[in-house]
């Protein structure tokens, strides 16, 4: 038979080195521990280490709060971008690229900002000169190219027609030009006041881009129902024009001016035509200003030539005077800029905005095309405020000479004053 020997010895031996070996390994995670702990209640209870651990903590919390700040101005910025760009195609327009081809070098020159030679302007604030053009010359760059392409320091071209397109279009205001208009011989002119009422010679205006050559053939034209007739000073109804009150909407300007209690001084006129308002303000020492295109006619030239002060101005242009400045503003159908009421509203706004509390808004003879049109416009001075000194509404011959009656409204409004 075998025998078994299971030396004891050996395997107690064995089983002796492996029980030592997981004891150290007991002993060296015990030390970790204690020393881990030791080190955390070092750190603790160290100022030292205590701060540089809150540094490190407030560190990492603020470049985490840097880094929403800046997701946020970026997502500012791109909606920034989006309104921008909506607002762009709402208004239907946007600032003139002058990387284009074709655009001439002098409207580039003119629109480039320029540098203030001393740097900034401790009165201004600002460092640079920047030139003003109106938004929608945007729409008209091709127009306005042609209008500065000319030869620097020599003659410019004939071309007021083409201003007065762009200007009708609402480019407005116009680039200057390095160029020397056309010049017209001013020969035959009358001293003032004569000049006031003596008739305007062929010779003295610009009737390029006109389709008549001179007064006689405008004068026999079927013009607007404000200027019928307008330039004949000779033998036409103009030299009778406030003076005598051919209906019930035709106010004599004495009467006008008695209403404004002897504060009448300076005044403007919107859409003035020939001028004549002007004319019978000068004869009571009143100075008015009279707003004017040349619609088929020399109207700016006529005006200047009676020694009167035309302005070449659109509706559409904000008024470039001061606020509260004119005493008596006078305005007939040219109130009428057509469009959306808001339109006309901003006007009326610019309106009140030059004429000074206690100031006379004449109103003389706005043609009312429908009855809507007449409720629109007492709804608005009555919003304004208004007092009506005198209010009439009647019907007269269409000026063109059609037979039909026509509504017309004139008023005498006076501005409130307000605190």
């Amino acid at each position: 038979m075998g025998s078994v020997s299971l030396k004891i010895g050996d395997g107690t031996a064995r089983f002796r080195r492996s029980t030592i070996c997981s004891s150290a390994l007991n002993l060296l995670m015990l030390f970790s521990v204690v020393a881990t702990n030791i080190f955390a209640l070092y750190a603790f209870t160290n100022p030292d280490a205590a701060h540089q651990s809150r540094h490190l903590l407030q560190h990492r919390n603020i470049s985490l709060i840097s880094e929403q700040v800046a997701l946020i101005l970026r997502e500012i910025a791109s909606s920034q971008k989006k309104l921008a760009k909506m607002e762009k195609e709402l208004l239907g327009y946007e600032s003139i690229d002058l990387s284009r081809p074709n655009i001439a070098s002098e409207l580039k020159m003119f629109l480039r900002p320029h540098s203030l030679p001393l740097g900034k302007d401790s009165r201004t604030g600002i460092t640079e000169m920047v030139a003003s053009v109106g938004h929608s010359c945007e729409k008209s760059v091709d127009l306005l190219t042609q209008y500065m392409s000319y030869k620097v320091s020599g003659p410019c071209p004939d071309d007021w027609s083409l201003a007065q397109k762009l200007i009708l279009r609402g480019c407005e205001p116009l680039p200057r030009r390095r160029c020397f208009a056309k010049s017209v011989p001013k020969v035959g002119l009358y001293p003032f006041p004569v000049s006031l009422w003596k008739p305007i010679s062929d010779k003295v205006v610009s009737w390029s881009g006109l389709g008549c050559k001179g007064f006689d053939c405008v004068n026999t034209k079927k013009s607007s129902r404000e200027c019928a007739g307008c330039l004949d000073l000779a033998s036409g109804n103009e030299n009778q024009k406030f003076v005598k009150a051919r209906g019930k909407n035709d106010f004599v300007l004495d009467d006008v001016l008695a209403l404004g209690g002897g504060g009448i001084r300076i005044g403007f006129d919107i859409g003035g035509g020939s001028g004549t308002f002007a004319a019978r303000m000068a004869e009571k020492n009143v100075t008015v200003i009279t707003s004017t295109l040349n619609i088929d006619a020399p109207f700016n030239e006529f005006i200047a030539a009676r020694g009167l002060f035309p302005l070449f101005l659109s509706l559409d242009h904000r008024f470039p005077f001061y606020d509260n400045v004119f005493d008596i503003i006078r305005a007939s159908s040219g109130l009428d800029v057509g469009g959306k009421p808001e339109k006309l509203e901003f006007l009326m706004f610019d309106v009140d905005r030059i004429l000074r509390a206690g100031g006379l808004l004449w109103v003389d003879n706005f043609y009312c095309a429908t009855e809507e049109k007449k409720k629109t416009m007492t709804r608005l001075f009555e919003r304004f405020g208004y007092k009506k000194l005198k209010w009439v509404v009647g019907e007269k011959a269409d000026a063109s000479g059609s037979g039909k009656s026509e509504a017309y409204l004139s008023a005498v409004l006076q501005k409130p004053l307000r605190i």
